[in-house]
């Protein structure tokens, strides 16, 4: 457009600066997200850049051909206005077209978002509590790494929509994380993941048959959390179990974000997802 604005993909460096700018956004990402939200979709984050210079970003994560997510939707604070995010959103529904597309966005846009083509499913809540430091657990929750990795994928698919195999591997395998399954009848009835991030922790994803094993799980990641550190966790607000659950454990609401598809509701079963894996990647 003669303006100077390019859009590229992103190498795996540079994602690094994408989520460094999520964390100056206030959404303190975790640790390793950079690495874990790269192996989903190499081809699936892109820049742009004026004159050379990275001013946005987004990511729009394919999962097969059926189903996408955006995120890392970001353009600096002193460029914006300008046309920049728009031509980088543009990018990013290109590469998913064809998909069912998913996102976690503020509130306050799901108007713009509408006009795009979202339909609004459910509000996602943040809830932040402290870690407990307690690593007794149930007799039921064991070492995620003890099961076969085919196990929790086909388990994982029962909660999201579309396999994500690759991302998976990447995020159980994540340092400073601890990862958890609740075994009963000798099948997986639940599982969950803590990691660290810039600011305390993250709880996600937290997928559970039913409140008593969610209760286990958590207790047993929030135990793995430093003593006193902030610990958050992401629930659908559908799920009446899991607001039940962070309103035991003394956590208290700091953020939402609105769960918005272009191709209508996937079907999830929601009364079974206690916690989402992240608003960046669903």
């Amino acid at each position: 457009m003669g303006d100077g604005y390019t859009i590229r993909r992103m190498g795996r460096d540079e994602v690094e600066l994408a989520v460094d700018w999520a964390a100056e956004e206030g959404w303190n990402p975790g640790l390793h997200d950079a690495e874990c939200f790269f192996s989903a979709d190499p081809e699936g984050f892109f820049v742009g850049l004026l004159d050379d210079e990275p001013v946005g970003c987004i990511s729009a994560v394919s999962y097969g051909e059926a189903f996408g997510f955006l995120g890392l939707y970001i353009v600096k604070r002193e460029y914006r206005g300008r046309g920049f995010g728009m031509r980088l959103w543009q990018k990013g529904m290109n590469h998913l077209r064809g998909r069912n597309v998913g996102l976690d966005g503020v509130v306050e846009e799901q108007e713009k978002y509408k006009k795009s083509g979202f339909r609004l499913i459910h509000r996602s809540i943040r809830f932040q509590g402290t870690g407990t430091g307690d690593d007794r657990s149930d007799p039921g929750v064991v070492e995620l790494a003890e099961l076969p990795f085919e196990d929790l994928l086909s388990y994982d698919r029962r909660h999201f929509p579309a396999q994500r195999g690759r991302f998976l591997k990447s995020w159980i395998a994540q340092e400073s994380s601890s990862c958890f399954a609740f075994i009963g009848d000798g099948e997986i009835e639940g599982y969950g993941l803590l990691r660290r991030c810039r600011n305390g922790f993250k709880i996600g994803p937290l997928f559970a048959e039913e409140g008593r094993v969610a209760e286990s799980l958590f207790s047993a990641l929030a135990g793995r959390a430093d003593r006193g550190a902030p610990i958050y966790l992401d629930v659908p607000e559908p799920n009446s179990s899991a607001l039940s659950l962070a309103a035991r454990h003394g956590m208290a609401e700091t953020f939402e974000t609105a769960r918005m598809y272009t191709g209508g509701d996937p079907g999830l079963p929601l009364g079974k997802i206690f916690g989402l894996t992240t608003f960046e990647l669903g």
